[in-house]
């Protein structure tokens, strides 16, 4: 598998000490390496990124949906701020889980000890 990065998003993805190595020295990297820096999420043999994807979207499905969508929003849009500004845009999407129906599930299967049943509402 080969990845292709440049200046602006390296130190996003592996912190500036790491990205300064990367790019000054040119270094060239497998997937596991990649991995292990922060470049990218998973190293799959080829021809099972699919399976990955599927193991991973099966951990999330059970996961309430708009809670899943909020905490979506809040990090893409939290994460290019200032941390005061990602906090308001964590809050302010975390107001729009508080009134749901999948919300209320969650305290009260956690209360009842059992798994919620979220249905998107």
């Amino acid at each position: 598998m080969k990845i292709l990065t440049n200046c602006f998003c390296c130190d996003y993805y592996t912190g500036i000490s790491k990205a300064k190595e990367l790019i000054f020295t040119s270094r060239r990297l497998n997937s596991e390496a990649a991995e292990k820096v922060g470049l990218v999420d998973y190293a799959v043999p080829e021809g099972n990124a699919y399976d990955k994807a599927l193991e991973i979207a099966r951990e999330i499905l059970p996961n309430g949906p708009v809670g899943v969508r909020m905490a979506k929003e809040a990090i893409m849009r939290g994460s290019e701020v200032d941390i005061a500004s990602g906090m308001a845009i964590e809050n302010a999407c975390y107001a729009q889980v508080v009134p749901t129906k999948d919300r209320i599930e969650g305290l009260v299967a956690f209360k009842e000890k059992r798994k919620p049943q979220y249905k998107g509402e």
